[in-house]
């Protein structure tokens, strides 16, 4: 990538942003105080026209607002995002490619980026998702369009979001017929120790290719959690997948229980990032709230290339010490997938009620 550098000079970059609404060429940083609604309470602040005039946006409680609506073809490269609403869950992104009317992209906020527990802000340090202190979203996905780019954010909550800064970056240029576009789906499931099974996707037609997996688990049951094994389903696949993971810990790269060895009351599994696998968070618990982890895997080297279709599954197994055997549990899993794919794609299922995205 460092290489690449060399050989884009001339390129077509806009940004769009509160100081720069449409992104157009030489329209940043134009707003007056006097322009501003009462209700921007920063205009005060400002020294005029020129000088960090509108760096915010202020939302109403079920409003929504295109961040950045852009005509015409090109890539976007980072998208950043951060909001004074202490529940990121009430916070949805969704992202629409060219001219569709349903979305390619329907997450919660904080899942979106890999912070998925309300309760448990934390930092990323991710090659295409960073978290930055304190709770600074950012995106480095690769996301090309060709008619058409609109971001929607959803205020879900009952009250205002006072302050909501963004920043959408693209680059203005062709995209090649074989492209894919990027894709992103939130799955919550409380599972059962009859069917311990968390679909993280499925429904997916067409061709394409599977980039990433994000987790934030909620462990309901004492002891070690994290046994199950993630199965990708490819191409037809029914009772059996082609691809089937070691266990929880294996496919975030993790070993021996996450380092909570002995997995006595108050181990603590290690926290880690790294460019492609990471455990970045762990909340242990006080006695009156369970334990949860925020994990992501990002198949980046080593995507898992479909032709037809794709389904990926975890399942939540555990271990039970005085019986030395696997235990099938309940557990509380919520879940982002990452994927490329050819449009037209299936219509996702809805979103779960506002109070059912948000910790136990």
């Amino acid at each position: 990538m460092l290489d690449d550098l060399a050989y884009k000079g001339g390129i077509v970059t806009r940004m769009i942003s509160a100081e720069n609404p449409t992104g157009e060429k030489g329209k940043g940083a134009t707003a007056k105080p006097s322009d501003l609604p009462k209700d921007a309470f920063w205009g005060k602040y400002s020294h005029g026209e020129g000088w960090k005039v509108n760096p915010f946006k202020r939302m109403a409680p079920g409003e929504k607002f295109n961040i950045a609506d852009i005509s015409g073809s090109g890539t976007i490269k980072n998208i950043f995002i951060t909001t004074d609403r202490q529940r990121f869950s009430e916070m949805i992104i969704r992202i629409f490619w060219d001219e569709e009317t349903e979305p390619s992209v329907e997450c919660p906020l904080g899942a979106f980026f890999c912070m998925g527990h309300d309760g448990v802000p934390h930092t990323v340090n991710s090659l295409p998702v960073v978290v930055a202190p304190y709770r600074g979203l950012n995106a480095y996905w690769s996301m090309p369009f060709r008619k058409r780019a609109r971001i929607e954010l959803e205020n879900r909550g009952d009250t205002f979001s006072e302050i909501v800064a963004y920043k959408v970056l693209y680059h203005a240029e062709p995209i090649s017929d074989d492209a894919c576009y990027f894709h992103a789906v939130y799955r919550r499931s409380v599972t059962s120790e009859e069917y311990p099974r968390h679909v993280i996707l499925d429904n997916v037609q067409g061709r394409g290719v599977y980039v990433g997996t994000y987790l934030a688990w909620t462990v309901l049951n004492s002891g070690w959690w994290g046994e199950g094994e993630v199965k990708f389903f490819i191409d037809g696949d029914d009772k059996y997948p082609t691809i089937c993971d070691n266990g929880t810990e294996d496919y975030f790269g993790g070993a021996w229980n996450f380092g909570a060895y002995g997995v006595i009351p108050g181990s603590s599994e290690v926290v880690y990032s790294t460019p492609y696998i990471g455990v970045p968070a762990v909340f242990v618990g006080n006695g009156e709230s369970p334990k949860k982890l925020s994990m992501y895997r990002f198949h980046i080297e080593d995507c898992i290339g479909f032709e037809k279709d794709i389904k990926v599954t975890v399942d939540t197994i555990g271990w039970q010490t005085d019986r030395k055997k696997y235990k099938h549990l309940s557990e509380d899993v919520a879940s982002v997938a990452f994927w490329y794919q050819s449009e037209p794609h299936v219509k996702f299922k809805p979103l779960p009620p506002r109070e059912k995205l948000f910790d136990r």
